[in-house]
């Protein structure tokens, strides 16, 4: 795709403005748009935008990041090649792209995110590997009654009456998901009240986070049209089950040709490198939620015996463990060879938390690091004196402990680059400051607004 080729779609499509789409710091989605006149030129040489942005928080509040002030401007430049029309009755004839934060030299910012994830990708790809990942998101469907959020349905887990109180808005995401060629491989109405999850499939990493944003947008946008209110919160109501965002990845060969995560002779099918890379991923796990489960609300929901991965461990179709090695399917034995991170939610930036999960990944592969004996039990049942012994601790319990994981990290930290990291963390404990300080309906009015 280039310039033109999206120009000539716009117009064919009838478009009047095209966002440009971009996930701050915060997790918050954010877009400044184009109308067609002029498109082609904000393409190349991008929209304006103020250094300002990347130290706002998920309540609008600047914090004092140097060099992120009032003085100063970026560029906002789009992927031709992530190019979308918004099939969304609530948005008609817009259109959006994903973007690159640019200074003006045309060189990447250093506090850009979707940047941080390509450089992980080159990383990988001097390995002659490339990490392949799927989303799969959880969120709420409620109603506002008289300024109250009310969940949709109060069905059961997998239950036929939860989704068919939602099957005309289902039949459309399933829909627009197709037009936006994302495509939806599993979806069922979940444990809490309201509360459905789709499964959308395995991409490389930089398309993936792309499109999970796209898939944010589209839940979104889709919910608002038939008069509801969607909303990806890791813990929306305190008395439901929380949403997470399962993050599902695997290394193959950077052709594609194979599955490096697969060793047919292995018992569990994973090959010792990626023994190696989950190794990585539970070193620095508890760093790592500061960028896959960062906000306030992340951590009502990162709690033991709730199937969202309390402490550090892996097992074998273990859900209680924030990774899991699940089983592979007969006849697609390679394809199937993946493993998942609980230990995730939707208000994260996704080019973070991959980029993240590289990072940790790689180290493990360089260091030729061994995980611990696999956890196949519920690990909040084994004697504390166990645990303790074979190395089971607590993932963070609160958004300021995942932070403060994340700054003393220092593969993660100079992996993201002193801006990137400065800014994030910034931003990030600004909120835990501002939440801590406020009570349970200061937190929970932002959640149907947010994420």
């Amino acid at each position: 795709m280039t310039a033109e080729d999206v120009v000539r779609k716009a117009d064919e499509a009838g478009l009047r403005l095209v966002r440009f789409l971009w996930c701050g710091n915060d997790g918050t989605v954010r877009a400044k748009a184009s109308t067609l006149p002029g498109l082609e030129g904000r393409m190349r040489s991008g929209i304006g935008l103020t250094v300002a942005m990347q130290a706002m928080n998920s309540l609008d509040q600047l914090q004092p990041v140097a060099g992120m002030g009032p003085v100063g401007e970026i560029r906002l430049v789009p992927d031709p090649e992530t190019f979308r029309v918004l099939p969304y009755t609530i948005a008609p004839n817009v259109g959006a792209m994903l973007v690159d934060h640019v200074q003006l030299d045309g060189e990447p910012a250093p506090v850009c995110q979707r940047s941080f994830l390509k450089r992980m990708e080159a990383r990988l790809a001097e390995l002659g590997a490339k990490l392949e990942a799927a989303f799969e998101n959880e969120f709420s469907l409620a109603m506002d009654v008289d300024g109250t959020f009310v969940p949709i349905d109060s069905g059961l887990c997998f239950s036929t009456i939860s989704a068919t109180a939602a099957q005309y808005y289902l039949n459309e995401l399933v829909a627009a998901l197709d037009e936006q060629e994302i495509g939806l491989e599993q979806y069922y109405s979940e444990l809490g009240h309201g509360q459905h999850e789709i499964s959308t499939p395995h991409r490389p990493a930089l398309q993936a986070a792309d499109e999970q944003l796209l898939v944010r947008e589209t839940i979104r946008g889709l919910a608002t049209s038939h008069g509801m209110v969607a909303s990806l919160a890791p813990k929306p109501w305190p008395e439901n089950a929380g949403n997470g965002c399962h993050i599902h990845f695997s290394l193959w060969e950077a052709d594609g040709s194979r599955n490096r995560f697969h060793d047919g002779s292995a018992p569990d099918h994973m090959s010792a490198e990626a023994r190696s890379f989950i190794a990585g991923v539970l070193e620095h796990l508890p760093g790592l939620c500061g960028l896959t489960a960062p906000s306030f609300n992340s951590y009502h929901r990162i709690v033991p015996q709730y199937w969202a991965g309390a402490f550090v461990c892996w097992g074998h179709d273990n859900r209680e463990a924030p990774v899991r090695v699940p089983s592979v399917f007969r006849g697609v034995e390679e394809a199937s060879t993946n493993a998942e991170l609980k230990a995730a939610d939707a208000s994260s930036n996704p080019y973070l938390a991959v980029g993240g999960l590289i990072a940790a990944g790689l180290d493990g592969l360089e260091r030729g690091l061994e995980p611990p004996e696999p956890v196949e039990v519920d690990p909040a049942t084994i004697d504390e004196d166990e645990r303790e012994r074979r190395g089971i601790v607590r993932l963070p319990a609160t958004q300021a402990e995942a932070l403060d994981a994340l700054a003393a990290d220092d593969v993660l930290t100079k992996a993201l680059g002193p801006v990137l990291a400065e800014s994030y963390l910034a931003v990030r404990r600004s909120e835990w400051d501002a939440y801590s300080a406020g009570d349970e309906a200061f937190e929970q009015q932002g959640h149907f607004s947010k994420y």
